[in-house]
């Protein structure tokens, strides 16, 4: 292993998580063959098969997992020492490195470009996930701050909301419902549903919108797009529980609309999530500070209500 590469630890780790060349390829922007070819070369200095495929599905081998773990190590502590290095060059030319869950693709983008106007020459690595892979990311130290809303509960983490994200019942302006007041919840859940994956962070903040217990929704279609979720609706397929960022655009042209149920909208919080004793780089401290005190404002002008 001597002769192995960081260039090629770092595309058998992503390779190894996503258990896909082109995913990683996508990720690492390489084209297949050339991840092919990544891997390849490691496997001859490693002396045995990394991966093996059935199908489609790739798989580790024992040999492959117990490099992965090694590889993760060794990535990581090249990543301490990028970011020990970085503290002496403060924000400027620092690289941000932070992921969020998928509804916030809606306004973060504007949040970003209004940080970077004000840090010429901040380097950018911004990701978006579905909440379990961003929490995944966190875990394993693959991103410097996470922006949630439902921090975990199960990593030593510092979580600190910096602007309300409420979450609404919408439907197409025809419906039936648009119009009464104060629907009571079991009314409106017998209603055929359009939802997000089991898991997310909007199916959990139904469930919480809902009164914790599920079991009575009429689940017409469940949909990992929110986008596709919206036509749905627009179209007259059912009614779909989302958070009000992701509809704000269709809301104020009128395509959608937000139904008057008893205990909604649900207002939980935006959160930016690091590891607790995580040293940031002075460009995500920058960062996490300006969510902190400029964050709520600048999403209320990007998705107003």
């Amino acid at each position: 292993m001597k002769h192995a590469t960081f260039r090629q630890l770092k595309v058998f780790e992503s390779v190894a998580r996503h258990l896909s060349y082109s995913r990683a390829a996508e990720e690492l922007y390489l084209t297949q063959p050339a991840v092919s070819i990544q891997i390849r070369k490691l496997e001859e200095h490693a002396g045995h098969p990394l991966f093996e495929q059935f199908g489609k599905k790739v798989y580790l081998t024992p040999a492959g997992a117990e490099l992965l773990q090694i590889s993760r190590a060794i990535i990581q502590q090249f990543e301490a020492a990028e970011a020990a290095m970085a503290q002496f060059s403060g924000v400027a030319g620092g690289k941000l490195n932070v992921g969020v869950i998928s509804a916030g693709d809606y306004f973060f983008p504007r949040l970003l470009v209004d940080f970077l106007g004000r840090h010429a020459g901040v380097q950018l690595n911004f990701t978006v996930h579905n909440r379990e892979e961003l929490l995944s990311h966190i875990e394993q130290n693959l991103t410097d701050l996470a922006v949630m809303v439902r921090p975990p509960n199960d990593l030593d983490t510092v979580n600190e909301a910096f602007a309300p994200h409420p979450y609404v019942v919408v439907a197409p302006p025809q419906h039936e419902l648009v119009g009464r007041s104060r629907l009571e919840v079991g009314e409106v859940m017998r209603q055929p549903f359009i939802v997000r994956e089991r898991g997310s962070d909007t199916w959990k903040s139904m469930q919480e919108g809902f009164g914790g217990d599920l079991s009575a929704l009429n689940v017409a279609m469940e949909i990992r797009s929110t986008e596709t979720i919206k036509q749905a609706v627009m179209a007259g397929m059912g009614l779909s529980f989302l958070s009000a960022h992701t509809v704000s655009r269709e809301l104020q042209a009128g395509s959608l609309r937000v139904l008057d149920v008893q205990g909604l909208p649900l207002m939980l919080h935006w959160y930016v999530v690091h590891r607790l004793g995580k040293r940031l780089p002075p460009v995500a401290q920058a960062f996490k500070d300006f969510l902190i005190s400029d964050g709520a404002s600048l999403i209320r002008h990007i998705v107003p209500a």
